[in-house]
């Protein structure tokens, strides 16, 4: 297996593809987000170097285009939603709002808050999308992906829909996973294990992942925990399917076919 490059590099600015990174065009930097496209079950990368498919246990940069992808989730067949800054080539803003792209990241198109919003997670539940702007430190929403109003201020690393309450949504914060009311903006605290990503696919699986990569597994929508196994490395994105699990961390891309409790590397690091 290829060991790709994946450096550690401070996500704040853009990076220049005109500069290069020492040659090698599969260099990642950070991974941001993670997402399974369901027309042919490719997983994509999102990170600080641009969009990257699996393929063969190798990635293949999207489109030549170098944006870093912030915030990234895959709404449908070949349908991503992203946020970020922009490839230095384009005449663009540093923050992109909210962008979309229909083509498996081919093209992206703005949203909405082209010029304001840097998005650094992005959840869609339904007809309601819930996003965390690094900016303003706010957790939004939006029902129609163009106008957005503030649901309440805080500090997110993630977010997770309830799957049983589109007004209800799960963020992982610095003081711990707190549920936030939509309507209302009411922040509850989760008694849980520290954790920095989330997903909950269906109402009887909620998932999560600690900084250090244990992973840890709720049946009960949050109110008690088991550790079921630990990705290795340091979490950066976490994405459950009805089939696999998968989970970025600073040592590459891994998959789970046993709900989490052992974990195969798909593309490893060179470190």
């Amino acid at each position: 297996m290829a060991p790709i490059l994946l450096l550690a590099t401070a996500c704040g600015a853009a990076p220049d593809p005109t500069a290069g990174i020492d040659g090698e065009e599969t260099a990642m930097g950070h991974i941001h987000g993670i997402g399974v496209d369901p027309a042919d079950g490719t997983l994509y990368a999102a990170t600080h170097f641009g969009l990257f498919r699996v393929e063969d246990q190798t990635v293949v940069r999207v489109a030549d285009r170098w944006q870093d992808t912030m915030a990234f989730t895959v709404v449908g067949d070949h349908h991503f939603l992203g946020s970020g800054h922009p490839d230095l080539r384009e005449d663009l803003p540093p923050h992109l709002g909210l962008i979309e792209s229909s083509d498996a990241g081919g093209t992206w198109q703005s949203l909405a808050l082209q010029g304001e919003a840097d998005f650094h997670a992005i959840e869609a539940a339904e007809d309601q999308l819930y996003a965390y702007d690094a900016v303003t430190e706010t957790l939004m929403a939006s029902s129609d992906m163009r106008t957005f109003r503030t649901v309440t201020r805080l500090n997110a690393t993630d977010l997770a829909a309830d799957p049983s309450d589109v007004n209800r949504v799960l963020a992982t914060t610095p003081a711990g996973l707190v549920a936030v009311e939509a309507v209302s903006g009411r922040q509850t605290p989760i008694e849980a294990p520290g954790l920095a990503y989330v997903d909950w696919p269906r109402p009887d699986l909620l998932v999560g992942l600690s900084p250090n990569g244990d992973v840890q597994v709720s049946t009960g929508a949050g109110t008690r925990w088991t550790e079921a196994g630990n990705v290795p490395g340091e979490a950066a994105a976490l994405e459950v399917t009805t089939e696999d699990w998968y989970a970025a961390t600073d040592r590459g891309l891994f998959r789970s076919v046993d709900r989490g409790a052992t974990w195969e590397p798909i593309v490893t690091t060179g470190s």
